[in-house]
């Protein structure tokens, strides 16, 4: 195996109400909303980017919220579970930001690491855990502090339909290492400091429904364009049948959808989210490709209004 991924890129889901999304990742969450955009196969539709104040690979989720979008159903072929990574001593903090605004928590604990698992306002399923790993976050909202604030994704546990099959793709086609299993979950490790522990469940799932509160696909790390061409070269000679490189405006996209059922991309680290716009004001306009600038009022005309702002805690 000679490409490894250093882990996950993004992750991109389903949502309904385009202002509770950004309430939720940007109000409650903490994250920046990194990118303000549109689907660019369904320009009617909002594409939202939140993570850390770069948007660095890593940190990075995405939603296409559409308002009436019907519910979905967490199974095989999806994300079951994206984990976000805070600092040591962080999770009582959590625990009790998340209960001032009446979301349920539920301690858990996986190879030995507590988890903190509840689900955003679409019940999509969603963990904290602490590590020493990874950079702290130098974006600060509504008084979380630096030793508080996510610093992106801790991994995710994959919800597969041929568990066996999808382990085999983190092995042997995006270069994780198996770390431990224990009869329940199998933990695989990338080279990264986050983004880098993905668990896959010993068991076979049964299909999920794509739909609000579900995960369309998970992106893996590709450091340049250059890697990113052998990575769709070594896709293609596994058997699998990936897309052509797509350019999606902050990264190269290439899709494939792994036995087990699961959407993957392999998406590069460059350009980055200060590609159209500075990075000092990212997420602030509407960002669009240059094929839909013509069309602007247009489009600007169709989508919901929705703005950053601090959420008021619900009241006990």
């Amino acid at each position: 195996m000679s490409l490894q991924t250093a882990g996950i890129h993004h992750i991109t889901a389903f949502a309904g109400n385009p202002q509770a999304n950004v309430d939720f990742y940007a109000g409650v969450l903490g994250l920046r909303m990194v990118k303000k955009t549109i689907n660019f196969d369904a320009p009617e539709v909002y594409h939202l980017y939140f993570g850390n104040e770069q948007g660095s690979p890593g940190t990075i989720i995405t939603f296409f919220p559409s308002p009436g979008s019907p519910k979905g159903r967490i199974g095989g072929g999806q994300v079951g579970v994206t984990s976000y990574v805070v600092p040591k001593g962080a999770l009582p903090f959590w625990e009790n930001r998340l209960a001032s605004f009446g979301i349920e928590t539920t301690r858990t604990t996986r190879f030995s690491e507590e988890y903190l698992q509840f689900k955003d306002n679409e019940g999509l399923g969603l963990e904290i855990v602490e590590r020493e790993k990874g950079a702290p976050s130098s974006w600060s909202f509504d008084g979380i502090t630096a030793g508080q604030a996510i610093k992106g994704f801790g991994g995710a546990i994959l919800f597969s339909t041929n568990y066996a099959q999808t382990m085999h793709a983190l092995e042997h086609i995006l270069g994780f290492a198996k770390a431990a299993e224990n009869g329940e979950y199998a933990r695989f490790q990338s080279t990264g400091d986050i983004g880098n522990v993905v668990d896959v469940p010993l068991a076979n799932m049964n299909w999920g429904v794509g739909g609000a509160g579900t995960v369309h696909h998970i992106a893996w790390r590709a450091q340049d364009f250059a890697q990113h061409e052998e990575w769709r070269n070594t896709v293609e000679s596994s058997g699998y049948h990936p897309t052509p490189v797509i350019d999606r405006q902050y990264f190269n996209a290439i899709y494939f959808r792994e036995a087990g059922g699961i959407l993957f991309e392999i998406a590069t680290d460059p350009p980055g989210f200060a590609n159209d716009e500075p990075a000092e004001s990212l997420g602030q306009k509407l960002m669009l490709p240059n094929w839909f600038e013509p069309h602007r009022d247009q489009i600007e005309a169709n989508l919901y209004p929705i703005e950053v702002r601090v959420v008021a805690p619900s009241k006990q």
